[in-house]
């Protein structure tokens, strides 16, 4: 992995990725995506981690998302995170849980070797 040397700034923005991360898995624990269209609250819940990790992704500096550009997806989170907020109206629920079953724990382990790697 590669080893940034990240700012103070970019090192609590990528913990503010990895606490959100981790809330939205934590949000889905031993829940189905039925959940999701029937539960106010979860959706509500998983929907707002999406909007904090890709704001805190979108003001890690530019330095750091080309240092680990083969790493972490920076601009997929930003846009995903874009997508939550301004198209709300329109947000796809199955996407919504297959970021978080499927992306999220693929990306935790990279935000963490961010943070180890310094």
């Amino acid at each position: 992995m590669p080893n940034p040397s990240l700012s103070p700034d970019d090192r609590i923005r990528v913990e503010h990725m990895i606490q959100a991360a981790e809330a939205a898995l934590r949000f889905v624990s031993g829940r189905t995506r039925a959940d999701l269209d029937d539960a106010e609250m979860l959706s509500f819940a998983v929907v707002r981690a999406l909007e904090i990790l890709g704001e805190a992704a979108s003001k890690v500096t530019a330095a750091t998302c080309r240092a680990t550009a083969g790493v972490v997806p920076w601009q997929l989170i930003v846009s995903m995170g874009n997508r939550v907020v301004h198209a709300y109206f329109d947000i796809e629920p199955d996407i919504v849980w297959k970021t978080v079953f499927d992306e999220l724990p693929a990306l935790l382990p990279k935000l963490r070797g961010l943070l180890s790697s310094v």
